[in-house]
Order: C-alpha cells, then structure tokens, then sequence
C-alpha cells in the first residue's frame, strides 16, 4: 500500500466507524504506519468527514512532518507502538458500551471482558484496564506502553478503547468486536451465563495466535 492508498484507507474506514454510530462529535482517533512514518487523525476532526490530504504525518518518534495539526491523542499511539513494534494501525475510540464498561467498578483490571465469544478471544483476547487519568494527560502513556507489552487492546477507564492491529482493517475489527462483546457483557450481567472456559480459550489461542 502506497502513502496515497493509507490515507484514503483511514478517511474510508473512520467513516464507516462514524456512520455506524461508534463514534460521534470529534471523538476517536486512527493511525497507521507505512516504513517509519506514521499517519494520524487531526486534533478536533470528526471521523466522518476525514480529508485524506490532511491527515498527520509524523517520524517515528512523534515529530511532525505535515498535514494539519495531529490529534492531542498521537501519544497513546506512540507509546503502543513502542510497546508492540509489529504492529501496523491503532484505533482508538469513545464507543459506548466499551465506555459504560470502563466505568464499572467491578471489573477485573487485568482482564476486563470475559470470554463470551470465540471472535473475541480471536481478535481481542486480554483487555486490561488503565487506571483513569485526565484528558490530554501524557503520563498516561508509560501506563498503555506497559499494559500493551502483553495485550494488542487496553481499556482507558471512563474513557475507552485502545486497539492495534497488524493492519487498519484488523485493529478496526478488533475494536469492533469489542465493543460488541462489551454490549453483550452489559446484557448478560445478572443472568447465568456460559462463558468460554480455559481450554476452550487455549486451543483458540493456539490455532489463531495473536
């Protein structure tokens, strides 16, 4: 994929995420990188009407290189791909249900969804929970460059989902199915339900390896 290609890429795919009520205002930010650069969302940009040419690019260490101005966020992407260097495109979202979870205070923090689905535990797997921190806060990244050593997903509690993939279309169907199974988890709290167990777990782990 060409740089041309990227940026059309992320415009195309943060309006289907804005269009399918996932996102909503300015909210939410996508990268992605190609060789050592990384291409971001705008500060202040609403994810359905991205301009492809305007669009951030950034060296590999956050520095600024043209485009309009990158999203107040660029740094919890930079510190997840520190963390996860084979990864290729981040998504990063106020979604609802991913959000409402984050609020609760019964969650496990290492792991905050179970596994209801195989899809999950395919294309999420462990979601630890980020302790809060205010907006813009940038001490937040050591806490996501340390969390995301082990998982691909971490949740910002009272705030939302943060997701890599090794491309853009599979960070954005893990943030997808993240949020979904964060709607189930919401649906099912108070009835007896069937989780997957661990060797179910295990032998999805071993066949689709993350």
């Amino acid at each position: 994929m060409n740089e041309r290609e990227l940026r059309e890429q992320i415009a195309i795919q943060g309006k289907s995420i804005f269009d399918r009520g996932l996102t909503f205002g300015t909210s939410g930010n996508i990268s992605a990188r190609l060789g050592d650069e990384i291409f971001i969302t705008p500060t202040n940009t609403c994810m359905g009407r991205i301009d492809p040419d305007r669009i951030s690019r950034l060296g590999p260490d956050g520095d600024f290189r043209s485009g309009d101005k990158p999203s107040k966020e660029a740094f919890l992407h930079l510190s997840m791909y520190r963390s996860r260097p084979k990864e290729q495109a981040i998504v990063h979202l106020h979604s609802t249900y991913s959000v409402a979870v984050s609020c609760l205070a019964d969650v496990d923090p290492k792991n905050v969804l179970p596994p209801i689905t195989a899809y999950y535990v395919m294309r999420v797997g462990t979601l630890p929970l980020i302790p809060y921190y205010p907006p813009g806060d940038e001490t937040l990244a050591e806490a996501v460059e340390v969390q995301s050593k082990h998982a691909r997903s971490v949740l910002l509690a009272n705030h939302g989902p943060v997701v890599a993939g090794k491309s853009l279309d599979a960070a954005v169907a893990a943030t997808e199915e993240l949020e979904e199974t964060a709607k189930l988890f919401l649906l099912l709290r108070g009835q007896a339900t069937r989780f997957l167990d661990r060797d179910q777990c295990n032998e999805l782990e071993r066949r689709f390896p993350n």
